[in-house]
């Protein structure tokens, strides 16, 4: 079997107080990319043990100084729990990565939230796609939204899913995602670090992400913020002018993805200087 995991964008991300389980509570809205993805083929596996074998781009900028084994993957990681759920048979997963590690853009978590659907029909689990959320949540914030893979409203610490209520599709028709990813690792660990979380309590209340994407694309701009922009920006002037670099060439908003290092501009013409995904 094969599939392709697609990567994701973040419209807004907010950052709020520290979680007793340690996480951040997040709010922000989750878009699929179609365009940018990775193949995932699962396949089963003549040995008694399940492998990865990985292609394309590597995942080293994702692990820093750490080599990673089979066991580390989040493919084998979604294997594993539902084999030791329903004690499935070994499989043979062959991974090629277009969508760069450690960006912003969820790979890792699409790979996985793939790997768990594809795994299920395989063995004719018979799970829905709140019982894949429901395990897609074990293994990353934003595992659980690459299962059902629309634009979806994200809370909690990311794996809390709700509809947006608006036809993103719709008011997204007519323009071209485009991504950019310098040669910049910025960890999610370094983000969060750097960040300063939003009080809950203001005297005014925020405007809703979702207000502000109900508005006309043209007025997102300095309205529709990431959080970890400030501190990341002041830590890598690359990715600041990656994003200035953006506008200039015509993008109609533009922004990091997640805690970066990838950003975006929504185009209603591709510029012609090639250097987009």
């Amino acid at each position: 079997m094969v599939t392709y995991p697609n990567a994701k964008i973040n419209l807004g991300l907010r950052v709020y107080g520290l979680r007793p389980d340690g996480y951040h509570d997040i709010e922000t809205v989750f878009c699929p990319i179609p365009s940018l993805k990775d193949i995932l083929e699962i396949v089963p596996s003549h040995d008694e043990a399940t492998h990865v074998t990985l292609y394309g781009l590597p995942l080293s900028a994702a692990s820093g100084s750490k080599v990673l084994g089979e066991s580390d993957n989040l493919c084998y990681k979604a294997w594993d729990l539902l084999r030791d759920e329903f004690g499935i048979d070994p499989v043979k997963i062959c991974l090629y990565k277009n969508i760069p590690a450690g960006a912003g853009l969820g790979g890792g978590s699409a790979d996985a939230a793939f790997a768990l659907k594809m795994i299920s029909k395989m063995f004719h689990l018979g799970l829905s796609d709140s019982d894949l959320a429901a395990r897609a949540s074990k293994l990353g914030s934003d595992c659980a939204f690459f299962i059902y893979d629309v634009p979806m409203l994200a809370t909690g610490r990311g794996e809390t899913l709700t509809e947006l209520g608006i036809d993103l599709e719709e008011k997204l028709k007519g323009y071209e995602i485009r991504i950019a990813t310098p040669p910049v690792h910025v960890s999610t660990t370094e983000a969060y670090r750097g960040v300063t979380p939003r009080t809950a309590d203001g005297i005014e209340p925020e405007v809703a992400l979702t207000e502000i994407l109900a508005g006309p694309l043209e007025g997102w701009r300095g309205k529709l913020e990431n959080d970890f922009e400030p501190s990341v920006f002041a830590a890598h002037p690359e990715l600041a002018a990656e994003k200035q670099r953006l506008y200039d060439e015509g993008a109609a908003f533009a922004s990091m993805s997640g805690s970066g290092s990838s950003l975006f501009g929504i185009f209603h013409s591709i510029p012609a200087s090639g250097r987009y995904q």
